[in-house]
């Protein structure tokens, strides 16, 4: 089975670490780095070339929409799941519009994620990522 490589972009280490240690029990997920800012995170994707990047929406400098539309401005982008503590619909609309694959309020990280993660990676046609 294929695992599905994941950059985790926030600005708090400590959401990073939590991040990382909930989805390394999963076995579809493989963390290949992370990113505490906007530059880094597309630093990070043009040097590891994951599937999947978690990007939180509020961060100091390049925010997580500007950072999401420089990096889906390649056509080999990855998938991008903004992550936000502010869940509106203004954010999920701005999220659309720089062609996020999806959107989740930090409250539901731990009951939503895995399965937008898996419902994104079928609706691909990756089924191969996410079949055990």
């Amino acid at each position: 089975m294929e695992l599905i490589r994941t950059l985790l972009v926030d600005d708090s280490a400590e959401f990073l670490d939590a991040a990382g240690r909930f989805l390394s029990s999963d076995p579809i997920i493989e963390i290949v780095g992370s990113a505490l800012s906007g530059k880094e995170a597309i630093e990070q994707v043009a040097s590891l070339n994951p599937d999947l990047v978690l990007m939180d929406l509020a961060m100091p400098g390049i925010n997580g929409l500007e950072t999401t539309r420089r990096i889906k401005a390649d056509p080999e982008a990855p998938r991008i799941i903004i992550l936000t503590l502010h869940d509106n619909p203004e954010y999920r609309a701005a999220s659309e519009s720089v062609d996020a694959d999806g959107f989740i309020a930090k409250s539901d990280f731990g009951s939503e994620l895995l399965p937008l993660i898996r419902l994104i990676f079928e609706k691909e046609g990756i089924s191969s990522k996410v079949t055990a």
